[in-house]
């Protein structure tokens, strides 16, 4: 067992050494039908896409840069839905200079660790509903911007070379600004380092209904 472990250290290193081949792993399934609301994890069924953490730099002492494509798996608490998340999981990102309104990303970094054993995977994203506008009587309201991170836990099967999501543990949290320059008070900033249903609840910490396995591939 340890000895296959050690492989699989080995064949996670093996890019960086060899520069040849990226290792990654993947998990297939069906986009969210809802892309924003967390709390539904209805696939759409026409959609199929892939979940894929894929190694980029091995930094040493088990520590790995990935790039995420596709999304993460969304599910709720004794359901055993489960869809793939890209709007919230992937986000957004923009320079007004370069370009112009913040776009959807395509893929994100991600950092893991792996011990051989467990795997941890964190992802930190933005999301925003492109809200921002300006009203009359000098009125204005930004976007609703609401950070995600996600920290995903799974366990390795060395037999089938696959990891095991055991444990999601997902934070959004929440920023906005409204104001007028015609009031006292120009403006008003909230805050939330997280957001989940309720303002200044806690992180959400899932536990999968059903099996979600990730392939190992080359």
């Amino acid at each position: 067992m340890r000895m296959l472990q050690g492989l699989v250290f080995a064949f996670f290193s093996c890019f960086i050494h060899s520069h040849v081949y990226a290792i990654s792993i993947v998990y297939q399934g069906f986009e969210c039908l809802n892309a924003v609301n967390t709390e539904d994890p209805v696939p759409n069924n026409g959609t199929p896409v892939q979940s894929r953490f894929e190694v980029i730099e091995d930094s040493g002492d088990g520590i790995y840069r990935l790039k995420l494509t596709g999304g993460i798996p969304r599910f709720i608490r004794n359901d055993r839905t489960v869809c793939i998340d890209k709007a919230t999981a992937i986000g957004y990102s923009g320079i007004p200079e370069i370009d112009g309104l913040p776009q959807p990303l395509d893929s994100i970094d991600a950092t893991g660790y792996f011990d051989g054993e467990e795997l941890i995977i964190v992802i930190s994203s933005l999301y925003t509903d492109l809200s921002a506008r300006r009203n009359p009587f000098s009125s204005f309201t930004t976007s609703f911007i609401f950070p995600f991170t996600n920290t995903l836990i799974f366990n390795f099967n060395s037999t089938t070379s696959t990891f095991r999501l055991k444990k999601v543990v997902r934070n959004r949290g929440f920023v906005h600004t409204s104001g007028s320059t015609n009031s006292i008070t120009p403006f008003f900033e909230t805050v939330l380092p997280s957001f989940n249903k309720e303002a200044q609840d806690k992180p959400v910490i899932l536990t999968p209904f059903v099996t979600i396995e990730y392939k190992l591939e080359k």
